[in-house]
């Protein structure tokens, strides 16, 4: 397993490979070939960027059967697709910022995959072997404007909503991980991967026939049951066994 992510460093945004406390900076992007540049940046001095600039986020619904039922929703036959655009990105420990359209802003823990080259029309032993990395991911989601809508665009799609990181690792075992979120120290969300109705393979060569997945487009796989509201003042914390914390502060 390795660990990548991405920082901002005198004013370039910079790939690395985080090593325990020493980051060093690679020079090009992890997934065509890891190649260190011999700088070495303290973790302690690193500003965080999404680990990928993503060109999209394509996201999954209903993929946990317990999450369906708590929505009251089935679960579908197919992968649900919609997108987050790559504007609502946000970082470790940046703030999710709540938007006055929204008065019931709500975390959603997922598992986000990464993917490491250009997939179009491809099977699922295809699919799996371009999944690059997996990280974590917080789908925030204005749930009263997703109520008041008959698709989930709006809702899903304000900036900050679309919180990823704090690095994204390789060599993972997607089949059966835990994964969680808790607000202010709290478990609100705690599932494992083993729940979900479509595994990433299916998913990333079903939305292949549709669209063509570039490297660093992220593919978020479903929430599992527990999701709820957040507010100013809280923070909120995706952890990913194997992975790590995605934690981030809430402001209005």
């Amino acid at each position: 397993m390795a660990r990548f992510g991405r920082i901002a460093l005198e004013g370039d945004a910079l790939f690395v490979e985080v090593e325990g406390e020493r980051l060093h900076v690679l020079s090009r992007a992890p997934w065509e070939g890891v190649s260190r540049t011999g700088q070495v940046v303290p973790a302690a001095e690193a500003s965080w960027l999404v680990p990928t600039p993503a060109s999209k986020v394509v996201a999954i619904g209903q993929n946990y059967r317990a999450h369906a039922a708590e929505m009251g929703k089935k679960v579908p036959e197919e992968p649900l697709l919609f997108l987050k655009p790559s504007t609502a990105l946000n970082a470790h420990l940046s703030p999710i910022v709540l938007p006055p359209a929204s008065q019931d802003v709500q975390h959603e823990a997922e598992v986000a995959l990464v993917i490491g080259q250009r997939l179009s029309k491809v099977d699922e032993a295809t699919a799996a072997r371009g999944i690059f990395a997996l990280s974590c991911f917080n789908d925030v989601t204005a749930r009263d404007v997703q109520r008041r809508e008959t698709q989930h665009t709006r809702a899903k799609s304000y900036d900050t909503f679309a919180c990823l990181g704090p690095w994204m690792v390789t060599g993972l075992d997607w089949r059966d991980l835990r994964i969680q979120c808790r607000l202010n120290g709290a478990t609100r969300q705690d599932g494992r991967t083993s729940d979900m109705v479509h595994a990433p393979p299916k998913l990333v060569s079903f939305i292949s026939q549709v669209m063509t997945l570039l490297p660093g487009d992220v593919v978020i796989t479903g929430t599992p049951a527990g999701v709820g509201p957040m507010a100013a003042g809280d923070v909120v914390e995706v952890e990913v066994e194997g992975v790590g914390v995605l934690k981030n502060p809430v402001t209005r």
